[in-house]
């Protein structure tokens, strides 16, 4: 049970966060893998099985894991859970965060609209938000930086999110509040806003948690000027220019 399990999970279930985490220094690889392990292992749970009851006690498991941890109990045999575990004692997280994020994935279990946008942004903010913000404090920063990495998580998740359409129409959700061009339109520019702003801080030590959202500002520019392309699945970058960016950012110490 080690961090390079974890870094396998990511691998395989979120390559665009393993590529970002093989791009920093080996001791902060050592903080980003259990935590980003960890919202691979949440963020599939809803959909392990057609039975929304079976998702429920899956993200119940880890919702019980989670709070051992936080009472300083053994962790739970488990390849994510131990180093999850250290992780948290080391750096001090916050368990409530962790909790959070596991908790917002429940709601992926039932095909409910979002009421509007900002409750689509709330949902966000509870994953990729809560995700970003543990990231940067297991590399040290400092609680005035909260809000950046609020802002770099939300316009991270939100190009996630506009790429995953497709899929989750498939599956028979309704991930956005409307449909209507304009309206997806909108929701991209309100990500490139958030991303402005968090590229705005000085963000230190914290540059690799950062660095997640090293594509979302071309994808969010995309959905904003052709916001069909987020029904039709067309959102993405050439594996040459995802691959060329993240050297280029982290050669110069930037995210």
């Amino acid at each position: 049970m080690t961090v390079a399990a974890c870094a396998e999970i990511v691998r395989r279930g979120d390559p665009d966060r393993f590529l970002a985490a093989m791009a920093a220094p080996v001791e902060a690889r050592a903080a980003l893998f259990p935590l980003y392990a960890y919202n691979v292992e949440i963020a599939r749970a809803p959909w392990v099985s057609a039975e929304p009851m079976i998702g429920e006690m899956r993200l119940q498991w880890w919702r019980d894991a989670v709070a051992e941890i936080g009472e300083g109990k053994p962790p739970r045999a488990h390849e994510v859970v131990a180093p999850l575990a250290e992780v948290v004692a080391e750096r001090n997280l916050p368990i409530w965060l962790l909790d959070g994020m596991a908790e917002a994935r429940r709601r992926d279990l039932w095909p409910e609209d979002f009421a509007d946008a900002d409750a689509l942004m709330q949902h966000l903010g509870a994953t990729a938000g809560h995700l970003m913000w543990l990231s940067a404090l297991a590399l040290g920063a400092p609680a005035g930086l909260e809000l950046a990495a609020r802002d770099a998580g939300l316009a991270q998740g939100l190009a996630a999110w506009l790429q995953a359409v497709p899929d989750l129409r498939g599956r028979g959700q309704r991930p956005l509040p409307s449909a209507e061009p304009e309206a997806v339109a909108t929701l991209a520019r309100d990500g490139l806003a958030a991303l402005s702003r968090a590229r705005a801080a000085r963000v230190g030590e914290a540059v690799p948690a950062f660095r997640a959202a090293w594509l979302a500002g071309p994808i969010l520019r995309q959905a904003a000027a052709r916001p069909e392309r987020v029904l039709e699945g067309g959102l993405g970058v050439s594996e040459f220019r995802r691959r060329a960016s993240l050297a280029w950012a982290a050669a110069r110490g930037r995210w």
